[in-house]
């Protein structure tokens, strides 16, 4: 071996133990920011406003994000920029026109809270020769839970009139199928209703029943425009955290986070729960399963599906505020242009009216209606 080739790898080697060095302070610098953000005792992420001047923390930031709501005036509504579905979500929503609700076909009154909605659903009542028990009817209604990506499901009117979901122990008179006209995903078709009829039918056979089958380009006309409210109504909003240092190291971040209220999900997601089994807004790092540092969180609310007196954009807008402090990090939108006080309090008032357009529309977000439609 030559001086020279001797020297080239001395080079070498001492090149790459630098790059190797190089690469351990930059994760142990990572490591240790998020481990001084969250170091010491911290309060949950929502309890921060009004811990600086004093006062006794309150959930959320309420002076930011207050509003009254009244389901009679229908203002400006957010439209086709505030309709966003991919994991980070502009957030500035512009003003579109107010989008009345579909005229849908009536049915039986029925409650509420049963699983055959008049508003969602087109419900098709099976007229009985005579009175069935549930127990009988029951086998043969489980065949049938859905069409395509469609749920289905029965009700029954008892012997008193009164309507309930069909039960062992039960006596009927008549019963009533319910299958969702729309989701997320798309409107009931043809072919899933054709479907429908036919299973329907043979149902109606074994129970000595009627089917009263609407026209199908009543139903498909119906299903269409609720689709329709679907889709100017699916609404993400996101709000990202941009290091203004060094990247944070993810498993370092993701154990403060859940330490914050944060759950982890099987998906990967981390999301925060709204203390009844709901769930108020999602958290992503950005980053692949096999990445070890982020340079930016973004935290992701899904309208529809969050009732208002969560306030789930102000609790959103509040939880990134104190990470972005803890972390030394900026709120940003998805251009990477900073979000000032006054941008966040526009979009929290487009928020409100997209509230009280679905209110008016009798689908109000967060209600089982909304969940539902918004699946």
């Amino acid at each position: 071996m030559t001086d020279l080739q001797t020297s080239l790898f001395i080079i070498g080697g001492a090149f790459l133990v630098g790059v190797i060095s190089y690469n351990k302070w930059q994760e142990y610098k990572a490591k240790k920011s998020v481990e001084r953000a969250f170091s010491g005792s911290h309060d949950d992420v929502l309890m921060t406003p009004g811990k600086e001047n004093g006062e006794a923390p309150v959930r959320h930031e309420p002076k930011l994000f207050e509003a009254e709501f009244d389901a009679d005036a229908m203002s400006a509504v957010p439209h086709d920029d505030l309709e966003q579905s991919a994991e980070q979500q502009a957030i500035e929503p512009q003003l579109g026109n107010p989008v009345s609700a579909p005229a849908l076909t009536p049915t039986p009154a029925v409650r509420k809270d049963l699983p055959v909605d008049e508003l969602i659903d087109c419900a098709i009542p099976l007229v009985l020769e005579s009175p069935v028990r549930g127990d009988k009817a029951l086998p043969a209604l489980q065949t049938l839970r859905h069409v395509g990506n469609k749920p289905i499901h029965f009700i029954g009117e008892d012997l008193n009139g009164e309507w309930e979901p069909v039960a062992h122990g039960g006596v009927y008179s008549t019963l009533l199928a319910g299958v969702q006209l729309a989701n997320r995903t798309n409107p009931l078709n043809e072919i899933e209703y054709s479907e429908l009829v036919t299973r329907l039918r043979q149902i109606a056979d074994d129970l000595g029943a009627e089917p009263e089958l609407p026209e199908m380009t009543e139903v498909m006309h119906t299903a269409r425009g609720l689709h329709q409210f679907v889709i100017e109504h699916d609404a993400q909003l996101g709000v990202n955290i941009q290091s203004s240092g060094a990247p944070w190291a993810i498993s370092t971040l993701l154990a403060a986070l859940s330490r914050q209220g944060f759950d982890a999900r099987p998906e990967g997601r981390m999301v925060m729960s709204d203390g009844d089994g709901g769930l108020l807004f999602s958290l992503s790092t950005n980053a692949s399963a096999v990445a070890e540092t982020t340079s930016r969180l973004t935290l992701l609310l899904d309208v529809p599906r969050v009732a208002p007196d969560r306030d789930g954009y102000g609790a959103m807008v509040a939880c990134a505020r104190s990470l972005a402090a803890r972390l030394g990090g900026v709120l940003v939108d998805d251009s990477n242009q900073a979000l000032a006080d006054v941008q966040l309090a526009e979009i929290a008032g487009q928020v409100d009216a997209f509230y009280r357009e679905m209110e008016a529309a009798e689908i109000s977000a967060g209600s089982i209606r909304a969940l539902r439609l918004f699946s």
